[in-house]
């Protein structure tokens, strides 16, 4: 079976994540997955190969399903047909045994602040006048069935489910009625947080949004899907925690695509995370989060606790203030009693406030 050779850039990349020291640069893919705790799911860590595509599928009006896995150890971008996924020369795995990457490689990965009204209920805020965001690093990016990891020290991991859109070709200064052209597809995306942080990086979120493995996205990149009236559902453990649709959405996709493209190129394989409704709450390690779309699939996700404790000697520390609570906890009415939860997916949380 043919290996693909890790570059020293991507051994590098595996290494800091998991803060291993044994990892040449010319370790193969076996050998990687011999050598590390099978919970880590190496293989969501590796960045693109050459010799998987980077071409946007063609949109054809009919709903295509394409995922990137490790086929034979190469990068591979299949098409899904019925329980198989099939590649372009033939050849062909079961679902159940494949091992998903993101199905896009992004250069920039952008995402709204507030979107989804029942999310602006739910801390009692109203809305900008227009769409605020902020960016995750690429070292933030994840895969399906993936581990996503909680540094030790750390207890505030929120999970926020969200849908992802993809870029197709190089998009600046267009329309809302024009992005459309510009969009290749979506997929589900899961934009975890680690709130222990929320009182640095004066608002950008950096730390709190950006830690390694905080953005799993997949497992399929669906084109010619309509984002319009679609139930989007997170569940922990198989229970039910956020449940929305995307007509909650204050600014649609083709909005969020005409705003960013106003002063910042996008390129083929960025995405743009386009918000959560409300009930984002903290998991632990051990748990189980999963992503469902109406129309895209379900992204799976495992949370574990990193090998390494965040370090004490440098930079600000996990704290858990009242910010840190009340965000984490979706506005703070469980913990100070401010209000009963209210609006969808309340009922999947139970208050110990009494409504007046």
């Amino acid at each position: 079976m043919k290996q693909t050779l890790i570059s020293s850039n991507n051994a590098f990349i595996v290494h800091q994540r998991l803060g291993f020291d044994q990892l040449s640069s010319q370790s193969t893919l076996t050998e990687l997955l011999q050598s590390f705790p099978k919970r880590y799911n190496i293989v969501c860590y590796l960045t693109k190969s050459t010799s998987a595509s980077t071409t946007a599928p063609t949109k054809t009006g009919i709903m295509t399903e394409y995922r990137k896995i490790l086929l034979e150890g190469y990068p591979t971008v299949v098409e899904r047909t019925g329980g198989n996924l099939i590649a372009g020369d033939g050849r062909q795995i079961a679902i159940d045994d494949a091992v998903h990457l993101a199905p896009v490689d992004p250069r920039k990965i952008i995402c709204v602040h507030l979107n989804y009204k029942s999310r602006v209920d739910e801390f009692m805020t109203k809305l900008p006048l227009t769409p605020t965001f902020f960016q995750k690093p690429l070292t933030a990016l994840n895969s399906h069935n993936a581990n996503v990891v909680r540094p030790k020290r750390c207890q505030w991991l929120n999970f926020e489910g969200e849908i992802a859109i993809v870029i197709g070709k190089y998009c600046r200064n267009i329309s809302q009625a024009e992005a459309s052209d510009y969009i290749a597809g979506y997929t589900v995306a899961n934009d975890f947080g680690i709130h222990d942080f929320r009182d640095t990086d004066a608002g950008s979120m950096l730390r709190v949004k950006g830690s390694d493995t905080l953005c799993p996205v997949g497992p399929a990149l669906v084109t010619d899907w309509d984002f319009r009236n679609k139930q989007i559902r997170t569940l922990v453990n198989g229970e039910l925690k956020q449940d929305g649709n995307t007509d909650e959405m204050e600014w649609d996709m083709h909005y969020l695509v005409a705003d960013i493209a106003r002063n910042i190129t996008l390129e083929p394989g960025d995405i743009l995370l386009s918000g959560t409704p409300a009930n984002s709450r903290p998991v632990e390690p051990g748990d189980t989060v999963t992503v469902e779309v109406e129309g895209l699939g379900a992204l799976t996700n495992t949370i574990v606790e990193g090998p390494t404790p965040i370090r004490e000697d440098v930079g600000h520390q996990p704290m858990t203030t009242e910010e840190v609570i009340s965000t984490a906890m979706g506005g703070d009415w469980e913990f100070r009693g401010i209000r009963a939860p209210k609006g969808p997916g309340s009922a999947h949380y139970k208050s110990t406030v009494e409504e007046d």
